[in-house]
């Protein structure tokens, strides 16, 4: 299936969740924020939220500096 994954069509295994597409990606929990269907969803319900087909999904990460 496809969603937009920071504004671009990207393809996604079907019934996959947020958590389980941020660990495939690699990314470091801790630093990044998720919005999805232009709702900021907290960390702890990543594992619960299945992707679905056309699903908008945001992921902004932060780093540190001076």
């Amino acid at each position: 299936m496809d969603i937009r994954l920071n504004g671009k069509r990207t393809p996604v295994a079907e019934s996959i969740t947020i958590g389980e597409l941020i660990r495939a990606k690699d990314l470091d929990t801790a630093t990044v924020v998720v919005e999805h269907n232009r709702t900021i969803i907290p960390a702890e319900a990543w594992s619960r939220v299945n992707l679905k087909e056309n699903d908008n999904l945001e992921i902004l990460g932060f780093v540190g500096g001076g």
